[in-house]
């Protein structure tokens, strides 16, 4: 392959690791389908594809249908033990972000409430929602009619905004809730911590990666409960977790999260979903597979200090 297929190709690989990262909710699945489009894209007669980035994104998107609908990926799926995979901050796979419907579509609730659609579904609405492509631009990709493609987009939305029915917080004021949430959380401040959640309140966790399902609370009551047995310090869980972990705010996926670090390495992560200067879901993730491109990313950055240096 000439240096002019491969630098065109490099050119768009940024903006196809997104759209896979989306379409997946795992990065390393995502940079899998990417290197598998790169091998089509080394075997194929370019001079016959008129628009390689039209080209590349048909390619892309079916590798990632063909992984959601495979035998594999249903199994894992439908076990209950799958979580989307956090990225931190500056991760260039979290993509565009200049519209708030950029940047929810990549958010863990979103991305996790994305499992309830079918492949197909999952497909539009992330090409319409994420990267504005049109119906007809779809069609092509897909092997659909624009007539189909625009049902698909509106039963996903439908599916979504079902849950969601929640503004954008802004950035500033989440942390704020978070780190009072995180100090209420550590104190055994119940009160408090069960007037920081919404009423429809949801947390899941992976059970610090040890739990074959996940595991769901709601209820204020049961979600606080579940926050203040995970936050409290257990030599147990000082064992588990190979030390004594310092707790820093980050954003992940976009929203407000409290990192566990201990000597530079990610070994749990809590997202959260702010919304009327509340709570409105948590995300807990500790497995170890889930964390390493977070974990990476970490160490390649100048983090602030943490808000609990000693747990």
């Amino acid at each position: 392959m000439d240096s002019a297929a491969i630098d065109r190709f490099e050119a768009g690989r940024g903006r196809l690791a997104s759209l896979a990262y989306r379409l997946l909710g795992s990065a390393a699945d995502a940079e899998d389908a990417v290197q598998d489009a790169f091998l089509r894209w080394q075997a194929a007669d370019r001079e016959r594809i008129e628009v390689p980035e039209a080209w590349l994104t048909k390619v892309v998107t079916n590798l990632c249908l063909d992984r959601l609908r495979s035998a594999q990926a249903r199994h894992e799926r439908a076990a209950g033990a799958w979580l989307p995979e956090p990225l931190l901050e500056g991760d260039p796979m979290l993509g565009p972000a200049d519209t708030f419907e950029q940047r929810e579509s990549v958010s863990l609730a979103v991305l996790t409430l994305m499992e309830r659609l079918s492949p197909v579904e999952r497909a539009v609405y992330v090409l319409r929602e994420a990267f504005s492509y049109s119906h007809a631009e779809i069609a092509g990709i897909l092997d659909i009619t624009e007539s189909a493609s625009q049902q698909h987009v509106h039963r996903a939305r439908i599916r979504v905004a079902a849950e969601r029915r929640r503004g954008e917080a802004d950035p500033a004021s989440a942390r704020r809730v978070v780190e009072e949430f995180l100090a209420a959380a550590t104190s055994g401040r119940t009160e408090r911590l069960v007037a920081l959640l919404t009423d429809d309140v949801t947390a899941v966790s992976d059970g610090a990666g040890l739990a074959r399902r996940l595991l769901r609370y709601k209820t204020r009551e049961r979600v606080a409960s579940y926050v203040r047995a995970g936050f409290k310090p257990t030599p147990a869980k000082r064992r588990l977790a190979g030390g004594s972990p310092a707790f820093h705010i980050a954003l992940v996926n976009g929203s407000p999260a409290v990192l566990a670090v201990i000597d530079d390495r990610v070994v749990g992560a809590v997202a959260f979903e702010v919304s009327d200067g509340k709570v409105a879901s948590l995300h807990g993730i500790a497995a170890t597979d889930r964390l390493a491109r977070l974990s990476g990313a970490w160490r390649q950055q100048e983090p602030d200090a943490p808000v609990i240096s000693a747990w």
